[in-house]
């Protein structure tokens, strides 16, 4: 099923930031990998929007990176979590 504008508009939003968290803690695309039990294969296609992340993804690199849920999925990712 091909990605509307919108979500591919907004994988690519919370791949920036992942990178932007990642970059602040001074973490390689591979240390962030380990620590996620992932591959930087995964975190690279990511970062760049073009994989679609489950949410048990984000919370590991949540956890990793030791960041809030709002710093990767946004403002909005943030409402919507809170009113579920």
């Amino acid at each position: 099923m091909a990605k509307s504008k919108a979500q591919t508009r907004k994988l690519q939003e919370s791949g920036g930031n992942v990178r932007r968290a990642r970059v602040v803690r001074q973490f390689t695309q591979e240390k962030l990998a380990e620590k996620c039990s992932l591959n930087s294969q995964t975190i690279r296609k990511i970062e760049r929007g073009d994989m679609n992340i489950l949410l048990t993804t984000v919370a590991r690199i949540q956890a990793a990176l030791g960041c809030s849920w709002g710093e990767i999925l946004g403002p909005e990712g943030k409402r919507r979590r809170g009113s579920v």
